[in-house]
């Protein structure tokens, strides 16, 4: 009940950071099946949930599930978190953007980034999901998430791209990409990114770019 007066902006926000959280953790390398288990279980909650929370903030069986994802998130992150909160953090600093907001913009850039090695872990997470799956070059698991991604994130009222964030720009994005090298999450991104490759993410996701 306490979360009942959250505004549906800061639900959403607050929503795609559990999502980041669990969906990083998942996607970190090495082994830790308990962390999996957690966090495959809060992006299902946060998948039935999340849009109820937004939609209706006196739902109390949503907010429910959202603060329970929202806890597992942080206990599953125990195994790594990535490139999403690698980017967010340094964005955060230099331009006071919600960091919940930060991650929904970054997370479809750098599942594109790191798909060859995560295609897999997205098969499982398709089926955990109960997502559709399209024709053609939309079949696959990794599609269907990213897919989801951009829908839940649009019905969110989110932003898709950095290019409504002031204060950011290209220049910015190249004196940050080596504070994104060096932030702790780094680590657990399942791809080594450098600080070229950061600036590439940042740029892309300016453009909205998701080559």
């Amino acid at each position: 009940e306490l979360t009942f007066g959250l505004p549906p902006g800061l639900t959403a926000a607050t929503g795609m950071d559990a999502l980041a959280h669990c969906f990083e953790a998942y996607c970190a390398p090495g082994y830790h099946p308990f962390a999996d288990g957690v966090a495959l279980e809060g992006m299902r909650l946060i998948h039935e949930n999340l849009i109820p929370a937004f939609q209706n903030g006196h739902d109390a069986v949503a907010r429910t599930h959202m603060l329970a994802a929202s806890a597992m998130g942080a206990t599953a992150f125990q195994k790594g978190l990535g490139l999403v909160h690698a980017l967010s953090h340094p964005l955060g600093g230099a331009t006071g953007l919600h960091h919940g907001t930060a991650n929904a913009i970054f997370l479809p850039y750098v599942m594109v980034f790191n798909r060859t090695a995560i295609a897999d872990k997205m098969e499982l997470l398709a089926r955990v999901l109960d997502l559709p799956r399209g024709a053609g070059s939309a079949s696959s698991g990794f599609d269907a998430v990213l897919g989801w991604m951009l829908e839940l994130r649009s019905k969110l009222g989110l932003p898709h791209t950095l290019e409504s964030v002031e204060g950011f720009s290209e220049t910015m994005a190249h004196k940050l990409a080596p504070l994104a090298v060096e932030d702790p999450s780094m680590g657990g991104n399942p791809v080594p990114a450098d600080a070229a490759q950061c600036e590439m993410v940042f740029l892309k996701a300016l453009r909205g770019d998701l080559s």
